[in-house]
């Protein structure tokens, strides 16, 4: 079985479920997962391109490369 076909069967079985405790169990565990997979991929900078990236946060500001965050 592929993975869309267990995704769909997956979601299939939980569309049919009557008890809140399975489904909020089942969101803890989906949360839970989805933290540990992108702490995995995230990987520490260098200070080198630490400082890499503030100079050319300073630089796209002194050019205008930057958008307000007052419109958001």
């Amino acid at each position: 079985m592929n993975l869309e076909t267990r995704k769909l069967t997956f979601i299939q079985e939980f569309v049919r479920l009557q008890n809140e405790d399975i489904v909020i169990d089942l969101e803890k565990l989906l949360h839970k997962q989805k933290a540990e997979l992108i702490s995995k991929e995230l990987k520490p900078i260098s200070i080198e391109e630490f400082k890499n990236d503030i100079d050319k946060s300073f630089d796209d500001f002194k050019n205008g490369n930057i958008i307000s965050g007052k419109n958001l």
